[in-house]
């Protein structure tokens, strides 16, 4: 686990497996196996009609149990999504924001054809109290569609920070419409330095260690700045890297890890063999920051380096770079053998 370098071999076959020369070489997993890799497991919801109505809740703080409690009793005139049928069917759920896919969402029942749905329901979350105070409470109503398409009624978010504990009554609060950032889809997670860089198989003259018989993918991931604080000590974050669709060990590498930085600097250089030229235009560069805890890993943003043109012309989920990612592999693509320099946004999906 060197925080200097890396080198991995990849090997690249549609049909034959022929270890590259001088390294262990690591078979291409199957498109099906990894169609779920990391950064396409936060599914959303979809459609909207306009947000009108209000819902009552009372937040509470367990200190017994350390668990945060949104006791959630009622809407009242809600939006009609069916008009025709001149029904909604909704239902309330809640986020832990800055970081919504760490604590995981909690979800009422559904309520069928009303516009003034009663729950009654308690949403519990375990959590410290520390870090609850760092967080925002997102609670949002939604249509419930059989076929997915659900449909979003209002929200409300709560800064827990400013929030006054000893108010343990139901209230009544307005919903309102998606927030800009929500409609627009930003998710402002932090902002990745790195540079890459591809060197074609022979395009350094003879054979030898410094020139090796298939290409290279040469990934330098510097710093990261601006990462999600997810506790008041800070974070402990460290970076993935998968070249993808190889989700295997041998793909596998990290960074180590950088302790309460959410500025972290890490210096990190992976090399990837194994790839011919075509293979470029199939692969994607999968890179994930995570803050470290004796129990698990948090999930804090991503990126994918690809051209999102779909494996071998086969469509998976995780060939969806965006536009500042692809440009940014199609550089590298163009420019043999030079470093290109990159400053791109982690993302969640």
């Amino acid at each position: 686990e060197s925080d200097t370098a890396s080198e991995i071999s990849f090997q690249f076959n549609k049909h034959k497996k022929t270890p590259s020369i001088g390294s262990h070489s690591s078979d291409m997993a199957s498109v099906s196996s990894v169609s779920g890799s990391v950064l396409s497991v936060y599914s959303g919801d979809f459609g909207s009609v306009d947000a009108q109505g209000t819902v009552e809740f009372a937040l509470d703080y367990d200190e017994k149990n350390r668990e945060f409690q949104v006791h959630v009793s009622q809407c009242k005139d809600l939006a009609v999504v069916d008009e025709k049928k001149g029904r909604s069917d909704p239902y309330v759920k809640t986020y832990l924001l800055p970081d919504k896919a760490r604590m995981g969402k909690r979800k009422t029942s559904v309520k069928k054809r009303t516009v003034n749905p009663i729950y009654n329901e308690v949403l519990r979350y375990k959590i410290e109290k520390m870090v609850l105070l760092i967080q925002k409470l997102n609670l949002s109503v939604w249509h419930n569609d059989p076929l997915g398409r659900n449909s979003f009624l209002g929200e409300i978010e709560i800064d827990l920070a400013s929030w006054d504990w000893g108010n343990r009554k139901l209230n009544w609060y307005p919903l309102k419409p998606r927030s800009l950032s929500a409609v627009n889809g930003v998710d402002h997670r932090g902002v990745m330095n790195l540079s890459i860089k591809y060197v074609p198989p022979g395009s350094l003259g003879k054979m030898g260690p410094k020139n090796p018989p298939s290409g290279e993918v040469h990934i330098w991931v510097k710093d990261v700045k601006d990462l999600l604080q997810l506790r008041p000590s800070g974070v402990d974050s460290f970076v993935k890297c998968y070249v993808l669709p190889d989700t295997s060990k041998k793909s596998y590498q990290k960074t180590r890890v950088v302790k309460r930085d959410t500025n972290p600097v890490f210096n990190h250089t992976i090399v990837y063999d194994g790839f011919h030229t075509e293979d470029l235009k199939d692969a994607c560069v999968e890179l994930t920051v995570w803050d470290h805890e004796k129990l698990t890993n948090h999930f804090l943003g991503g990126i994918r380096l690809g051209l999102g043109t779909g494996n071998y012309g086969i469509s998976v989920d995780w060939m969806d770079s965006t536009q500042e990612e692809v440009a940014f592999w199609q550089e590298m693509m163009s420019a043999a053998n030079e470093w290109i320099e990159g400053l791109l946004p982690l993302r969640s999906l």
